[in-house]
């Protein structure tokens, strides 16, 4: 079973007013609720363990999903999250861990909130796309009791010391600069194929040596450090996404992190050694790069196409003249703020510096090649950094994740899980 990277707080990373006028176009759009049409829409269709799950239900939560823009296919990801859930709920009431009414209330306040709404309206906003509030309800108490159940389990377990917190204030604060060692593997997701290289990311995510990382980078990996058994060169981590520096800093040397999503890709980080350099951390205000898309993909023409333009080009001025009497899609250049870079192009870019090419990504599925190039870097003026209660609560947090994940893993592995077409 795949791990699921959407959830109840990844709400937390759009905007009160992009997720209310994502319920409101919705709501327009669906109009009333429609009533089911289909025969036999509350037959099981999933059994885990002794408990049911409906063709209603996996419906109506791919409705949800739809509407808060999850990436993949709505009824697959549905019908996995609810397998989840069940699995969640059972393990915390097997220990008596049973969410109240008022703690369901609140859950659901917060997650209005995000909307900058109270629950009634986003109740209302939701029942008018089509979405029951029992479902809304169901999805909160699965992910709010997970939550409290993992830090009641796991919180004995965790523990951030005074090291722990230097290093990460040092990477996030500016006062000095922090680089790390990283290997990484990069595998493809076709059609047909994303459930099967899923699993196989979560396998490689167990692994616990980088002989055992290497390995699976020569085997499996399609980027370009695939020869070098997946190893990267130094990075200052503040040349990396600003997803990937958290994931990079609740990692110890050896450990791998959990699959990380990119657009038609998965990817995995394993980190090999952090070090401390005694000069100012670089951040970024802007950073400037360009794409140039190629047909064809990683074929060998394609690959070859590339290779052709690296060898002429120097600045990302040249590519205007590669790109001359194409159509004007296949040349994108613009000047971003770093959170504002999609994840994958942001970890070729932290590898690049200026007028240094990648051809490692993909976009349609596959089809068409990213040849991205680096034009430049804005430095970032000095700011306050964060607090050592952020820094803990953050470091904290991320350990936690580590643990119910590998927690909900072995659930998985153990239960009865019969599906249905």
């Amino acid at each position: 079973m795949p791990k699921l990277t959407f959830s109840l707080y990844a709400m937390r990373t759009l905007s009160g007013g992009a997720l209310m006028a994502l319920l409101l176009v919705a709501a327009f759009a669906a109009g009333a609720p429609q009533q089911a049409r289909a025969q036999n829409l509350f037959e099981p269709v999933i059994k885990v363990n002794d408990q049911a799950i409906t063709r209603f239900e996996i419906q109506q939560r791919a409705r949800l999903l739809t509407l808060f823009r999850a990436p993949g296919d709505p009824i697959k990801i549905a019908r996995e999250q609810l397998i989840d859930d069940r699995l969640r709920l059972d393990a915390a009431q097997a220990e008596g861990f049973i969410l109240d009414e008022a703690a369901l209330q609140a859950g659901i306040e917060e997650f209005a909130g995000r909307a900058n709404m109270d629950a009634e309206q986003f109740i209302a906003a939701l029942q008018s796309a089509g979405v029951e509030q029992s479902t809304l309800r169901e999805f909160v108490r699965a992910g709010v009791t997970w939550r409290e159940y993992s830090r009641a389990r796991f919180a004995p377990r965790v523990s951030v010391s005074e090291e722990d917190i230097e290093r990460a204030r040092l990477a996030l604060g500016g006062t000095s600069s922090v680089r790390v060692l990283l290997s990484e593997i990069i595998m493809p997701t076709p059609p047909g194929q994303v459930e099967a290289v899923q699993q196989r990311a979560n396998r490689i995510s167990e692994m616990t040596t980088e002989a055992e990382f290497a390995a699976a980078a020569r085997r499996y990996s399609a980027a370009a450090t695939s020869g070098r058994s997946g190893r990267m060169d130094w990075v200052e981590i503040s040349d990396l996404p600003q997803a990937l520096r958290g994931i990079v800093l609740g990692l110890a040397p050896g450990e791998v992190s959990d699959p990380l999503p990119l657009d038609g890709a998965i990817a995995l980080f394993q980190l090999r050694d952090i070090e401390e350099l005694d000069v100012p951390e670089r951040e970024y205000e802007a950073i400037e790069y360009a794409a140039y898309y190629i047909d064809g993909g990683r074929s060998e023409q394609a690959m070859s196409r590339a290779r052709q333009v690296e060898e002429n080009v120097d600045t990302c001025d040249d590519l205007y003249g590669i790109a001359q009497g194409q159509p004007p899609e296949v040349l994108e250049r613009g000047t971003k703020a770093p959170d504002e870079i999609p994840t994958d192009i942001a970890m070729e870019l932290a590898k690049l510096d200026t007028g240094e090419v990648s051809a490692n990504l993909t976009r349609a599925n596959g089809q068409t090649l990213v040849l991205l190039m680096m034009c430049g870097r804005t430095p970032k003026l000095e700011g306050d950094g964060p607090s050592a209660e952020q820094i803990t609560g953050f470091i904290r947090n991320r350990r936690l994740d580590s643990f119910a994940n590998g927690y909900l893993e072995q659930l998985r592995a153990e239960a009865r899980i019969v599906e249905k077409e």
